[in-house]
């Protein structure tokens, strides 16, 4: 069986004056659910946020800009962090990978109370300029979607659409990730800004949606081919590299008593859960002394 891919489609509609997104992340969010051991709650709340995030990294200038995004609500699930470059490679955590909660009365997942609404979500964004941008908007009601446009509204003065959605399977991985966003250009008219609200009411169901025909369905939906589809992938900037030179960090003293009482040093990456683990010897070495 091929390999699933996540992708993002763009192009215009309403007349041009609107920019249409559909996401599928369907294969970044099941490998999220792997590398983090993500509870069904969990993976909503970290695949949305992943899905947001390669969405931004969509409008980076270039492969060399990046981005990251934090939320924090106050929710049973803790923090969120995620991260991004232009060349669509995402990353993220959940502080509290495990959370479990009951389903809301609809029987659909808690999001709102694993994310909370007591807080806010940050983005800051680094174009390689040397002067990283950061905007911060309050949380509004810890579903993630509505989160974002209100980020969008209030940091970039950017009225934005959007529709997220993550849906698990009974077997605990993802069956259905992605979202769909759309924003009005630049002196675009009332008509556009009512259209975006129309449309979007259509997909409170986008993950089943996307897990029963895929994101090129939804493109469909609007009457419109992809202008451009690029690829999404789930990947982390870590290396053994830089787990050295946390291990040296920790200043000789300390690392050295860690590795002795251990037998060494493990530092995990908190983005995609890699451990780099470090004997007694090699921790020795990078301070220059005798194991």
């Amino acid at each position: 069986m091929q390999k699933k891919i996540s992708t993002i489609r763009k192009s215009l509609v309403c007349g041009g004056e609107v920019s249409l997104a559909v996401l599928d992340t369907t294969a970044v969010v099941d490998e999220a659910i792997v590398r983090h051991a993500l509870s069904p709650v969990a993976a909503a709340a970290l695949g949305r946020a992943l899905t947001a995030t390669a969405y931004l990294c969509s409008w980076l200038k270039d492969e060399n800009s990046s981005l990251s995004v934090s939320v924090d609500g106050g929710g049973a699930g803790g923090k969120l962090g995620t991260a991004g470059d232009g060349s669509l490679c995402v990353r993220g955590f959940i502080e509290h990978p495990d959370v479990s909660l009951p389903p809301r009365a609809d029987g659909k997942l808690d999001v709102r109370s694993c994310v909370g609404t007591e807080g806010t979500l940050t983005v800051i964004r680094d174009d390689g300029d040397g002067i990283p941008f950061a905007g911060t908007s309050r949380l509004v009601s810890g579903e993630l979607a509505e989160d974002f446009s209100a980020y969008f509204l209030t940091s970039e003065q950017r009225p934005t659409a959007i529709a997220l959605g993550v849906l698990v399977g009974t077997d605990g991985r993802c069956a259905g990730a992605g979202g769909v966003f759309l924003q009005p250009l630049p002196g675009a008219g009332e008509e556009a800004i009512s259209f975006c609200e129309r449309e979007i009411a259509r997909f409170s169901r986008v993950s089943a949606m996307i897990a029963e025909g895929g994101a090129e369905n939804i493109m469909k939906g609007f009457g419109e081919e992809a202008v451009s589809v690029r690829d999404i992938f789930f990947r982390c900037r870590c290396s053994r590299e830089k787990a050295e030179g946390l291990v040296l960090s920790l200043g000789k003293d300390e690392a050295l008593s860690a590795a002795r009482e251990e037998g060494g040093v493990t530092v995990t990456c908190q983005y995609c859960n890699t451990a780099y683990t470090f004997s007694e010897a090699e921790v020795c070495r990078l301070f220059g002394e005798e194991a």
